[in-house]
């Protein structure tokens, strides 16, 4: 999957989701996609700015969470997603994958 179709996924699930109350970034292959949910609605782009949260994790790793082959909590626990900062926020991230 291309950096450009992750985008677009995460773009068109965060646009239908309740604004995630905070900035959250994912470093997907270290390829930043910015949500920005501290207004009305969430905005999305390939900003590296800085965020309340910042996940890092692979392609690959976010295919198998998307598909439901991997359990997000042992990802995390495994070290194959990182998280920093605002976990609350990380919390919220279920809505926009599955």
């Amino acid at each position: 999957m291309s950096h450009q179709q992750v985008f677009e996924q995460f773009k068109k699930r965060a646009e239908n989701a309740t604004p995630l109350g905070g900035t959250l970034k994912f470093l997907v292959d270290e390829n930043p996609i910015l949500i920005d949910g501290s207004g009305d609605e969430n905005t999305v782009s390939m900003s590296d700015a800085e965020a309340d949260c910042t996940i890092s994790v692979s392609t690959e790793v976010l295919e198998k969470l998307r598909d439901g082959d991997l359990n997000p909590m042992m990802a995390v626990m495994g070290g194959q997603i990182k998280i920093s900062g605002d976990m609350g926020l990380a919390m919220k991230v279920q809505s926009l994958i599955g």
